[in-house]
């Protein structure tokens, strides 16, 4: 069966995805692109990853998460079906239980202010727990995976 996963979505330590005052020019934020000195180790893969030059393809879809989650699977093929966007996308599908497992790396950085990824959202009770935490000179790794649950059955 497709699993519904999160891939290298980053926080600061004080629980932040996106920092203070986003914009069309400042999509992260200020002091947002710190949070990824792990990840963009070039400016070539920056590029990549933004479309600049090829590379990712978006498609916008207005019917609401579930509806965006059935094309995902449906274009994944049977395959992991990745979900991206910023923090609120992400608490959204959490908050809906519709995330299997999430990787996230937590950067050595404060940002103070921004927009919060797990406000509101009790994983604990939504039954994920921790299945991997590995520290890095940049990031330290965690993956969260939603156990199955004795009462679910």
């Amino acid at each position: 069966m497709t699993r519904v996963r999160v891939q290298s979505l980053t926080i600061s330590l004080d629980g932040y995805g996106a920092g203070p005052d986003q914009d069309l020019d400042n999509p992260l934020g200020i002091g947002g692109t710190e949070l990824h000195q792990w990840l963009f180790p070039t400016r070539m893969f920056q590029k990549t990853l933004f479309g600049k030059d090829g590379g990712t393809t978006f498609h916008f879809v207005t019917g609401g998460l579930r509806e965006a989650l059935d094309r995902t699977r449906e274009a994944a093929a049977g395959k992991d079906a990745r979900i991206g966007g910023g923090p609120d996308t992400i608490r959204q599908y959490l908050r809906e239980g519709l995330i299997d497992e999430r990787h996230f790396a937590i950067s050595p950085i404060l940002l103070g202010q921004g927009e919060p990824l797990f406000a509101g959202v009790d994983l604990r009770a939504r039954g994920y727990g921790c299945v991997e935490f590995v520290a890095s000179e940049k990031a330290t790794h965690v993956v969260l995976r939603r156990q199955a649950r004795a009462d679910a059955a």
